[in-house]
Parts: structure tokens; sequence; C-alpha cells
């Protein structure tokens, strides 16, 4: 209390000589004005009645008068453009009267004149027209009207073009538009002169004037009911603020005790200060509705935070207007809160100083500093002594901490890495890295990033870096030189491993190329000794047949000519004789036959049949050939039809071609029973003839079928066997055609008949060499 008696002795500081002038809480009375909605409420209810009349009245009279004045102005609009149509449609009329070659030569002159000096608008057109009213000339000529019949694009406006200038200006429709429209006629009706606009286009200046006028009328009509509103509104208001002031006061207390702070006013002339109830409460005392004194406040002040009287002679003396300060209080059970006082004056330049602020308890923010700067403390220790360098980034990449090992490892000193450095400049003064790598992450994006960096001085080192939840980064950095070099050893160990590897690979890929070839070599090898043995078989089943085959000829040949020797019948000149030698003849043209078979077959497997092509005709070589097979068919009562056409020619060897012809020819006739039916067809097919000798004899078996053209093989029936031959006729022709680039097939069915097929290309055609 020793402070707070100073304060009143007379003679003190500034602060005290103006404290000395108050005179208690009846000096600080203010004077509350009457609220204006009682002033509004006290004014005459006929004065308030008649006032929404008189605007009314008002609006409406100036709506009057401004309709009016418009309607007026639409009159002069239109009088001023009848008046510049007939007078241009007069002009141009008289202009072609003065010059009739003006309507064919410058009508286009005459109409630029016409506008320019009738101070024709873009929306007026001009247009000049024949005797038939067909326009010659129009401007502009965007229209679309040049060359068109002016009586047929206007409607309505027939008595222009009867009386022209006469009829004055009418009112048209233009494909369903109104217009305005002006007709002249020359003097010898040979031309007319036409000026049209649309009345949507004269009216256009007016109609904006009428939206003008309505939007003013319209806003003016509207501000004056809202000063209407206005006027009755601010009563009810105004007395409606009074009773927000209160349930908002009601709601400020609330929400500061809940906030835990508080209001406080400090009169600096008096020395008092208003505490707010949360004030109060915060500190534990019993709220009272007097001001307190400056002595009482100080007294519960912490000694320590301050002097509250040096604090109030700093700001009497201008020094300072505003308080932002930390400070201890005494709560009513003895302990001490800590308050944040902010306040400020209200009026610097008034005579009388009052400051008016909050007050908030931060005791718990404080004790969370303190815990939080002893963590921050036992963090930064920790993290000093990890032998990892470690560095902390914000969001906006600006340093927070590192470590000493950081660094030393990126050579920085400790004016480098104070907190706050943007981690661009941080980076221009570290030591350059030799090479830096960046590791793929397992968890993905958003597990970080991994570099792996090598130092200037050799070391390496492993960078993870991750994001923290606030958006900063922390990066941590491990040597791992060691790693790295057992890493490069194993490395180099691994190479040499895979070179030999590959080495044992390259070795083990060749072994087995060499076993497939050996492989292949074998399968080749048995399926060769299959065709050897196969073709030795039917080599020996070949000899085998025709041993009887050529015995038996010649045991007829040796018989017959020992009995015509010996003349055991008598002389050769006999009947008998003659007999024996027909069937010698006969032996021996067979006997011919199967040795010229077995030559021609040797020849063809050996590659010395030559095939001299030339162009030959089809027709007449067939029916060569069947002449030649004619004598064996009709003693079967075999008969032969031939379907080819007159002309029909193609490029290949004639005697390869009729020795296929006779060989099937005669196989048909061989296997065809009595009375039976040959027939032979030829066609040209996609650049190919194609010979077709179909016959109902025998047949052949479907399991035989694979046998047939095979050198030396026969296929031995109950029908084949009573027919004599070497069995290479269908060897030969098929090797034939195939010489010649053409193929033979053969269908059959057994007991129904036999079709033998040969395609020989009609054009020349690379020769096929014949598999043995």
């Amino acid at each position: 209390m020793a402070k707070a008696d100073a304060w009143g002795a007379p003679g003190g500081t500034a602060f005290e000589r103006r404290e000395a002038r108050g005179d208690g809480l009846a000096g600080n009375t203010r004077l509350i004005a009457e609220p204006a909605y009682r002033r509004l409420l006290a004014a005459e209810p006929l004065l308030r009645r008649s006032i929404p009349a008189l605007i009314i009245l008002f609006l409406v009279v100036i709506a009057a008068l401004r309709v009016l004045s418009l309607m007026n102005e639409r009159d002069e609009v239109e009088r001023d453009t009848r008046a510049i149509l007939s007078l241009a449609a007069g002009q141009m009329a008289s202009a072609i009267a003065a010059d009739p070659n003006a309507a064919s030569t410058g009508a286009l002159d005459l109409l630029e004149n016409a506008g320019r000096l009738g101070a024709m608008g873009r929306s007026h057109v001009l247009a000049i027209t024949d005797d038939a009213f067909k326009i010659i000339a129009v401007s502009p000529l965007s229209t679309g009207w040049q060359g068109r019949s002016l009586d047929s694009l206007v409607q309505g406006g027939q008595p222009l073009f009867m009386f022209g200038e006469r009829a004055g200006v009418m009112n048209v429709s233009i494909a369903g538009q109104n217009w305005y429209a002006a007709v002249s006629l020359t003097a010898s009706r040979k031309n007319a002169a036409a000026v049209l606009v649309p009345q949507e286009a004269v009216f256009d200046s007016w109609r904006k004037t009428v939206s003008l006028n309505v939007t003013l009328f319209v806003l003016t009509a509207g501000v004056l009911i809202i000063i209407l509103y206005a006027y009755f509104g601010q009563a009810a208001r105004a007395q409606a603020a009074d009773r927000i002031y209160l349930e908002a006061h009601q709601r400020i207390d609330m929400a500061l005790v809940r906030g835990r702070c508080g209001l406080w006013d400090w009169d600096m002339v008096r020395g008092k200060m208003y505490w707010s109830r949360s004030m109060y409460d915060m500190l534990g005392y019993e709220p009272c509705d007097t001001m307190l004194s400056f002595g009482e406040v100080d007294e519960i002040i912490h000694p320590e935070d301050g002097d509250l009287f040096d604090l109030a002679n700093r700001i009497v003396e201008r020094e300072i207007d505003h308080i932002d300060q930390v400070f201890r209080m005494r709560h009513a059970d003895g302990q001490w809160v800590w308050m944040r006082a902010r306040a400020q004056v209200i009026d610097p330049e008034a005579p009388e100083i009052q400051l008016i602020g909050i007050a908030v308890d931060v005791t718990e923010q404080r004790h969370l500093a303190l815990r939080s700067e002893a963590a921050d403390l036992r963090l930064r220790t920790a993290i000093e002594n990890i032998n990892e360098s470690f560095v902390l980034w914000d969001a906006s990449e600006h340093l927070i901490m590192c470590n000493s090992k950081f660094q030393k490892d990126n050579g920085l000193s400790d004016r480098d890495v104070m907190p706050g450095a943007a981690r661009t400049a941080l980076e221009e003064h570290m030591l350059a890295f030799a090479s830096e790598r960046r590791l793929a992450n397992s968890n993905g994006p958003q597990g970080g990033v991994t570099l792996e960096r090598q130092l200037a001085d050799g070391r390496w080192l492993q960078v993870n870096e991750l994001r923290t939840r606030d958006g900063g980064t922390v990066s941590v950095g491990s040597d791992i030189t060691q790693i790295k070099l057992h890493q490069e050893k194993l490395v180099d160990s691994e190479r040499r491993l895979m070179a030999t590897i590959h080495d044992l690979s390259l070795a083990r890929r060749a072994e087995e190329e060499r076993a497939r070839e050996l492989v292949e070599l074998n399968r080749k090898y048995m399926k060769e000794t299959e065709r050897a043995e196969a073709a030795n078989r039917a080599k020996s089943e070949f000899l085998a047949n025709m041993s009887h085959e050529l015995r038996t000829p010649l045991n007829a040949i040796i018989g017959f000519s020992e009995l015509m020797e010996q003349g055991l019948f008598g002389p050769l000149g006999s009947p008998r004789y003659e007999e024996y030698a027909t069937d010698i003849n006969g032996s021996g043209k067979y006997l011919l036959g199967v040795i010229n078979d077995i030559l021609d077959m040797s020849k063809i497997e050996a590659g010395q049949f030559s095939v001299d092509r030339e162009e030959i005709d089809l027709c007449p070589l067939i029916k060569e050939t069947v002449r030649v097979v004619s004598l064996q068919a009709a003693e079967k009562s075999i008969t032969v039809e031939t379907r080819i056409a007159d002309s029909m020619r193609l490029y290949a060897d004639r005697r390869a071609i009729k020795q296929i012809v006779i060989n099937l020819l005669s196989n048909a006739v061989k296997f065809t029973g009595q009375g039976g039916h040959i027939s032979v067809r030829a066609r040209n097919t996609s650049g190919a003839l194609v010979l077709t000798i179909e016959d109902n004899g025998c047949g052949i078996p479907k399991e035989a079928l694979g046998k047939l053209g095979r050198p030396f093989e026969q296929v031995q029936n109950q029908f084949s066997k009573n027919h004599a031959g070497s069995g290479l006729g269908l060897a030969i022709s098929r090797s034939l055609a195939e010489l010649q680039g053409g193929a033979l097939k053969i269908r059959s069915t057994e007991g129904v008949g036999t079709i033998v097929s040969v395609r020989i290309p009609v054009k020349k055609a690379t020769p096929v060499k014949v598999a043995a």
C-alpha cells in the first residue's frame, strides 16, 4: 500500500497530479443520448401517413410527363425517316432521268452518292430497278437482292409500284419484318429508285431512350421506396438495438468466462480500473460493481514481473500508447497465475488518457512452453549424439535444426546453419558431391526419397528423406562406406562368377547343339535306312514279278523258235508256224515294252530324261492316242468318249504328254471289264490344263492308293492278277508330269471305278526335280 499512498500525495508525478483532479465515479459520468427511435415515433401521425401518398403522386406525375415526351419524340423520328426516304428516292430517280446510262453503268456510284448525301445508315437499303421492277443495283450487296424482283420481295406495297412517289412512304413487310419504303419512278417509267429501311432500325435509338428512361424511373422509384421503408424501419431497428446490446453483452461475458480471458478499462487520470466479471472468475475473487484502485491491482502483481507504476508513468508521458506484457498475478488461493495483458490507448490525442484491453490466462500455455523447451533440449541433445547426419526443414524449405555431423559432412560453418536459412542458399555453400544416385523405394512415392551420395573425401552416405505431417522434410544420412566396399567386392566376385556361368552356359549350349545334330543325323540316317530297305524290298518284289514277266515271253520265243527250227510240223510255211511266228512277235513286243518302261524309269530317276517344250495343240494329240488304244478297247467292247475343245494349246513336251496319255488310257482299258466306259476330258483352270481320264473298271482299294505311282510297286487284287505288266506306267506318268511342273492325282473306289487327273501348266514353267 506504500505505492498507493505515494500516488495520492500532491506534488508527485504527472500521473499522480492527474489522479488528484479526479472526483470519483461521478466525474466519469457520461450523458447518454435519447434513443433515435423515440424521437421518430414522436412525429405527427398525419405527416407519417401522408408521406407515402405524396411520393406515389410525384412518381405518377413524372411518369406521365415522360411518356408524353417519348411519344412525341417517336412521332418526330418517324416523320424524319419518311422525309429522308422520300427525298432520297426522288433524288435517285432525278439522277437516272438526267443520265439514262447511270442506271446501268454507274448504278453503284449513284447509290453511294445518294446514301452519302442523304446521310443513310447501314440499315438503309437503296435499289435501282428496271421497268419490270427487277433489281439491277442494290446497296449494300449483302442483302442478296441483286437480280430479284422488288415487287415479289415487298408485301403490301402495290401502290408504290403503281404511283411511285405519289404513294408516299408506306409501311411494308419484307420476310415477315416491318419496313418503311419509298419508290420513285422516272418519267419514262423504264427505271425506278427505291429506298427502304427496317422499322426496327429506325426506332432502335428511340427504344434505347425509352429503356434508359424506364430504368431511371424504376431506380428513382426504388430509391424513394427504400427511403420510405428506411423511414419506418429505422424506429423499429433503434428499438431493437438496445435489446441486441443487452443480449450481446451477456454473450460476451459468457464467451470471456469460457475462454478464460477478461476485459479491463484503465482510467489513467483517476487511477481507477474496471474489471469484467470474467477477470474476477480467473483470479478467484468475488465480483463487485465498484472500480478498483491502482494500488489494489498492483498488490496482486508479482514484484519480479515489472513495475506497474513505471509503466503508468510511460503511458502518461506519451512514450508508449499500448501494452503487450506477460506477468504473474496472485490467485485468491495464493497461487500465481500467468496473465497476458494487451491494451491500447483509446485516443492518444485526448487530454485524458484511457486504456482498454484484455487479459488472457496463459498459465497452461506457459507450462506447456516450459515442458516443450525441456523436451526440445533433450531432443537436440539426442540428435547431436547420434552417428548419422540429421537435418530438418519446414514446409517452405527453410532450416529448422541440424546436428554437427551434418555440418561436418557438408563442410558448413555455424553461421551457415542458422535456423530459418533457405535450403537453396544452404546447398550453395555445401561441398560438391563426387556422385549422387537416387534409389528405388519399395514403399512407392509415399515412402520418401532415398539417395546414395559419395562425398569428396571418398566416403559414401545413404540419405533418407521423409515428409513430416506438417509438410516439412526430415533427412537422415548414414555412413555406408564399409558396405559399399563390401558391395564392390561382392559385385566383382559376382562378375567373375557370372563370367564362369556364361562360359559353362556356352559350353552346355554347344553340347546340346551337337546332341541335337547327332539326333537329327540319326533320324535322317534311320529314315534313309528305312527308305533304302523299302526300295530294296520294292526292287526285290519287282524283280520277282519281272522274273515271271520276262521268263514267260522268253520261254515262248525260245520254245516256238526251237519248234520252227526242228521243223517238227513240216516246212516253215505251214499255218501252224505262222501262228507260232505271231506268238513270237507278240511276246517280243511285250518284252520290249517292259524293258522300255524299265529304261524310261531308270532315266527319270537318274535325271537324264530331257524335256523339250513346245507349243502343242492338245486335241489332235489326244485323238491320236485314243486311236492307238482303240483296238484294245474294241476287243473288250469298251467305249471311249472324249470331250476336248478343238483349240486347246499348252507349252509342254509332246512325247511326254503323249506317253502320259497312252499309259493312263492303257491302264484304264486294261482294268475295265467287258462293255465298260472310259471318259477323257480336258479343261483350262487357273492357268493350267487339267486332263481327266475316268473309267468304271475294278477300282483300287483305299489302303492301296498310297502305293500307286511308286516305282517298281504294283497293287495286286482279283482283277489285276490276270493282267501282266511292269507296274511302272503310273510311276512314269507321275514323274513326267512333275518334270513339266505339274502333278498327278488318283481317286478310286473299289468296284466303282477310277479317276486320274493330270495338271500341266499352260505357260512355260520351271521344271521340278523328281525324287528318286
